[in-house]
Formats: C-alpha cells, sequence, structure tokens
C-alpha cells in the first residue's frame, strides 16, 4: 500500500470517527431542545392562562378608567368656564386697581412736591434759627429763659431768685433758697464746641471734652461759695438733652467720663428733663421744711398755752384756798355762836330767875352749804 492511500484510509476514518461523535452531540442537543420544547409550552400556557385573567382585570381597570376619565373632563370643562369667568373679573378689577393706583401715585407726587417744599422752607428755617443762634449771648439768653420757666413751672417765686450776684462780684443765673442755704445754677454751656462734633469728628469732640471741663471749674470757682452760704455744689444746667446725652457718653483724655469730671469738682450737669425731676425733689424738701416749721410754730402754741393753763391753775388753786378758809372762819363762827348760846341757857337755867332780856332782832344767817363751799 502506498503511503497516499495510508494516509486517505486515516482520514477517511478519522472523518467517520467525527461523523458519529457529531451525531451523537446531535442526539443529545435534540434531546435538550425537545426538554426545552416541553417547557416553553408549559410556560406558554400559564402565560395564556395569566394573559385571561389579566385581560379581565384589565377590562375592569379601563372602564373605572374610563368613567374617571369622564368625570375628570367635566370637572375641567366646568373649571374652564369658572376660570374664564374668574379671569374675566380678575381683568376688571385690576385695570381697576391699575386706574386707582395711578390716581395714588399722582396724590402721592403731589403729596410728595408738598413735603419737598415744606422740606426746603424748613432747611431755611433751621439755617435762619442757626443764624439767629450764632452768637453765643443769644444761646445764654435762651438757656437763662429755659431756666427761669422750669423754675417757674416747679418752684414757688420766693424760694428761687435769677441773676443772683454774690459779694465776690460773681452773678449766678440762678439760686434756690434752701431755708438758710443757696443752690447755685448756671445756664451758660459751651454749645459752639458741641456744634463742631457732627462736621470735625473725633477732634472736635477732644475740644467739647476740654470745654465742658474748663466750664466746670469756671462753675466750681465761682458758684460753690460755702463763706456766702451756698451748697458745697452747683449745678450745671444743660438745655438740650441731645448735648447732655453727649456729655454723658464723652470722656476726657484720661478716659474719665465727663460727668464724673464734673461731679468730682461738686457740679452736677442736668438737663432740662433731669432738672425737671431734680426741682420737683427740692419742692417736696421746701415743702417738708415748711411742715417742720409749721409744727415748731404748733409746738410753740402750745408750749404757750401750756404756760397759760398752768397759770391759771396756780390763780384757781389759790382761789379755792381762799374758799376754803372762808368756809372755815365760817364754820368756827357758827360753833362759837352755839357754844355761846348754849353758855347763856345754862347761865340762865342755873339761876332759875325768868330773865326777860330784849336783844335786838337778828338777821337770819342762810345755811350754809359746805360741800359747795
Amino acid at each position: 500500500m502506498t503511503p497516499f492511500l495510508i494516509a486517505g484510509l486515516l482520514v477517511v476514518a478519522v472523518l467517520v470517527v467525527w461523523v458519529a461523535l457529531q451525531n451523537s452531540q446531535a442526539q443529545g442537543r435534540t434531546q435538550n431542545v425537545e426538554k426545552q420544547m416541553s417547557e416553553l409550552r408549559r410556560d406558554l400556557q400559564t402565560m395564556a392562562t395569566a394573559q385571561a385573567q389579566s385581560a379581565g382585570q384589565i377590562a375592569a381597570i379601563g372602564q373605572s378608567v374610563t368613567q374617571r376619565l369622564d368625570s375628570v373632563t367635566k370637572t375641567l370643562q366646568d373649571g374652564v368656564s369658572q376660570s374664564a369667568q374668574i379671569a374675566a373679573q380678575s381683568q376688571s378689577a385690576m385695570a381697576s386697581e391699575l386706574k386707582n393706583s395711578h390716581q395714588t401715585l399722582g396724590e402721592i407726587q403731589k403729596q410728595l412736591g408738598a413735603v419737598q417744599l415744606a422740606g426746603s422752607q424748613m432747611s431755611q428755617a433751621t439755617q435762619t434759627l442757626q443764624d439767629i443762634l450764632g452768637g453765643a449771648k443769644t444761646r445764654g439768653t435762651l438757656g437763662e429763659i429755659a431756666l427761669e420757666r422750669l423754675l417757674e413751672d416747679c418752684l414757688p417765686r420766693d424760694k428761687y431768685e435769677t441773676q443772683y450776684r454774690f459779694h465776690s462780684g460773681e452773678i449766678a443765673d440762678a439760686v434756690i433758697c434752701l431755708r438758710d442755704k443757696l443752690l447755685p445754677i448756671d445756664s451758660k454751656f459751651p454749645l459752639d464746641a458741641y456744634r463742631r462734633i457732627s462736621g470735625e469728628g473725633e477732634e472736635a469732640r477732644r475740644a467739647f471734652a476740654t470745654a465742658v471741663k474748663n466750664h466746670a471749674d469756671a462753675i466750681s470757682k465761682k458758684y460753690v461759695l460755702p463763706e456766702e452760704s451756698t451748697l458745697p455744689v452747683a449745678l450745671m444746667f444743660v438745655p438740650s438733652e441731645s448735648v447732655y446725652y453727649e456729655l454723658l457718653m464723652t470722656s476726657d483724655a484720661k478716659s474719665m467720663p465727663l460727668d464724673e469730671y464734673c461731679r468730682s469738682k461738686n457740679v452736677v450737669a442736668v438737663s432740662p428733663n433731669t432738672l425737671y425731676a431734680h426741682l420737683q425733689v427740692i419742692l417736696m424738701g421746701l415743702q417738708g421744711m415748711q411742715i417742720e416749721e409749721n409744727a415748731k410754730r404748733m409746738q410753740g402754741n402750745l408750749r404757750g398755752l401750756q404756760n397759760q393753763l398752768e397759770r391759771f391753775s396756780d390763780t384757781f388753786v389759790k382761789i379755792g384756798t381762799h374758799l376754803k378758809n372762808v368756809n372755815q372762819s365760817y364754820a368756827d363762827a357758827e360753833k362759837r355762836l352755839e357754844k355761846a348760846e348754849d353758855t347763856l341757857g345754862s347761865m340762865l337755867g342755873a339761876t332759875g330767875e325768868q330773865l326777860e332780856v330784849e336783844f335786838p332782832e337778828q338777821p337770819v344767817l342762810p345755811a350754809v352749804n359746805k360741800q359747795s363751799a
């Protein structure tokens, strides 16, 4: 045999074996396919049954959804019609509101014009007032007037005096008379330094602190005069609440508050409101002093009445003594008269004689009431 023949036989044998193997594998695959087909048929039957059931449910759901859609459609149609009516009403109301708003804006513009005019006039008036108050003398005069008005409103006229002159020649704007003591008040506050604060800032505030301290030193030196019967304290009248607030909030270069520095100099800073409160307290003190004086006067009157009663009691005792002596003398005289009558009767009885003795007719004495005597 030739090698080619042997090789052909081997190839044929290999082909036969391969075909056999392929047949056996094909049979196995066929069995698997048949098995899978049977399982698929069962699944299809189950799915068909489930689909039939689902078809009934879907039909019911579809009917329910249809009914709901009909209801929603009707509601939407009603809502659309109502929305159209509401939109028409809203457009009418908006048109009316826009018309009213245009009218209101016109009135506001007119009012703003009037406000701007009034503001311009007020600015001019403020400038005029600042020009008028530009002088320190004018501001001092206004401070004195404000102080005098507060004193008039709170105290009796005889309890204070304005423009009081001390023996040293210094003149206080006002003094309050507290029995034998005087409380000086100064109203010439340095407002120029305060006015510069808004424009110059911290530098002006330091200048303001210095001016207030110098003013407090001057008040303490000129008006706190115990040798002239003043109290050891004086009041510094600040004619503006804003200035008084600035004074309370400002400290000097040593971080010492200005009001504390003033108190260290026996000077108390007061604003119109705080001065009013101080004056009310002083008025209560003056009323208490008046009540005390009235009580002392009444006590003196009662003491005089007591002395008069004591003198009357002495005189009454003397009169009683005299009446008692008179009564005693009368009783003694009556006893002696009775003894004399008894003696005379016994003498006549002893002699046994009937003597007719003519005695002058004696007046009948009244009966003596010893208790009333």
